[in-house]
Order: C-alpha cells, then structure tokens, then sequence
C-alpha cells in the first residue's frame, strides 16, 4: 500500500470515528400516580434510577455509540398506577458492536414509586426510593444505597453494593463480591464468584460464598454464613445473644462476641482457642470447645475444616 492510500486512509477514519462517537439522546416525561409503578425491561444498557421530589418520571436514554434508532426499538408507555419503559434489541445479528456498554438510562421518579428493572446488558444504579425495589441484570453490577423497602436482587455479571437500606434485602451474584453497610432489617446474600462484607446489619443476616472470604462487623441478629473459598471473620454487637451458624471449608475463623451475651457455643477445628468465660461441658479439647456463655441459650455453631477458631470478647 502506498503512502497516497495509506494518507486517503487516515483521513477517511478521522471523519468516520467522531461521527460514530457522537452522543444520540432520547427523553420523556411519563405521567404515574402517587405510590405508582416503574417497570423497566431492555435488552441493553445500564439503568441508572434516582427518587426524586418531582411528581412525574423523567427519562434520558443515551448512546455513545451509534444512534439509539439503530440499536434499539423503544416504547415508553404511562398513566395510572404504572408506567413502563422497554427496549428492544434491533440487531440481533452475531456481528453486532459491543454496543451495550455505551447506552444509558437515566431516569428520575417520585421517591414513593416501586421499581421492577431488569437489563440484560448493563449495571443497575438505585438510590432515594421509598418502596419496594426489584432488580434483575445479566450484564453488570448492582448498587443499591438509601432505600426504604424490600430489596431483591440478582445479577450473573458484576458485584452488589448495599447501603442505607431499611427493609428486607435478599441479592444473589454468580460473578462478583458483595458489600453491604448499615442495613436495617433481615439480609440474604450469595455469591459464586467473590468475597462478602456486611458491617452494621441490625435484623439476621444470612449470607453464602463459594469463592470467597466473609468479613461481618456489628451484627445485630443471628448470623448464619457459611463459605467454601475462604476465612470467616465476625464480630456481633453487645447484647446480641441470637446465636447463629458459622462454617468454612477453606480457611480459619475468627469470631468476636459480647461476654455478657447468653449463648450456647460448640465450636470444632484444628485447633480452638477462646478467652471468654465459658462454663464447659464434657471433654476439653484443644479440637472442640463445647460451653455455656452467660446462662446460655440460643446456639452458636463455629466449625472449619480449613484451619482454627478463636473465639474472643468484644
């Protein structure tokens, strides 16, 4: 190739590129009542969701990409208690662009409007509601912070993020970690592809890793977790005498209680090690660790098959 062609060349991308780059924008207002519905269902893009103090639902669709007329066919539908937004893809074909990534919803509701959002090509974004969340992605992450309501998720693609959350919160991941901060109620969280870390959850709290370590700080009810990948370390607040279930098939465990709390306590492992004031019963054993704390009670199970315990005062 000559540099004449290579010239003709490097000049048609610099038009070609900046055009193909260019911002294409959709927006709507859609009409709901108070206490409403906001379904959002597409086939591609991120959703971002924020509760605002405006009365109506405010819409912006992006593309970074291509036009939004090429990669998407949307309707938007509204009035009464629901209103609904939905995208489908245009080009199904195995040459499409990675497009996905580069589409946006951004969207502004009543803080009182319940969500129902499922995207099968991007993150979910949620913040400021006062309702019932519902949340499905199979290409991204979820991030879920200041809601008031029940809380459920699921991805297969990306991470959670909980924070601020007054209700019940059930999320499941099968690609990434799960993180979770000041949560006021009952969590369920499972993951098959990373760590999880709860700190200041007031309700019981459940929680499952098969790849990766768990870390509970300021547990308030029962703490049931159980992890095949990695360590468990938790700490429960004072007072909390719920008892639970903690189990590792890869790694050691560390458990941090109130000596004033009145638990039932089995512990097993390697070896166990504890500095509370335990009224033992049977057999000490530097394998096993069976007493009473305080007058007893509700029971704590501690047991790993991939290293040692220690159990110490708050």
């Amino acid at each position: 190739m000559n540099r004449r062609v290579l010239s003709c060349l490097f000049v048609t991308l610099a038009f070609v590129v900046p055009a193909v780059l260019a911002e294409s924008r959709v927006e709507k207002t859609l009409k709901i009542e108070p206490g409403g519905r906001l379904e959002v269902d597409t086939e591609m893009g991120s959703v971002n969701v924020t509760g605002t103090s405006r009365s109506d639902v405010h819409v912006v669709v992006t593309s970074r990409s291509r036009d939004l007329d090429e990669l998407l066919n949307l309707r938007f539908e509204d009035g009464g208690k629901t209103a609904r937004i939905t995208g489908r893809k245009k080009n199904r074909h195995f040459f499409d662009w990675p497009d996905g990534g580069r589409v946006r919803f951004e969207i502004e509701v009543p803080t009182s409007t319940a969500l129902d959002v499922d995207s099968s090509g991007g993150g979910l974004t949620i913040a400021g509601i006062r309702a019932e969340v519902k949340l499905h992605t199979s290409g991204g992450s979820i991030d879920v912070r200041d809601v008031t309501g029940d809380v459920n998720g699921h991805t297969s693609g990306g991470g959670v993020v909980l924070k601020q959350i007054k209700g019940r919160t059930q999320v499941q991941t099968s690609g990434g970690s799960i993180e979770g901060t000041d949560l006021d109620g009952n969590v369920a969280g499972e993951t098959s592809g990373g760590g999880i870390s709860m700190r200041r959850v007031t309700g019981d709290l459940k929680v499952h890793s098969s790849g990766g370590s768990i870390h509970i700080d300021e547990a308030g009810g029962l703490v049931d977790a159980d992890t095949s990948g990695g360590g468990i370390r938790a700490s429960l607040t004072r007072g909390n005498s719920r008892g639970g279930r903690l189990e590792s098939s890869g790694g050691s465990i560390e458990v941090t209680l109130d000596p004033n709390a009145n638990l039932d306590i089995d512990a097993s492992a390697s070896h166990v090690t504890t500095d509370l004031p335990l009224t033992v019963k049977g057999e000490l054993s530097r394998h096993r660790i069976q007493g009473t704390l305080g007058k007893g009670g509700a029971s704590l199970r501690v047991h790993t098959s991939g290293g040692g315990i220690r159990i110490e005062r708050l």
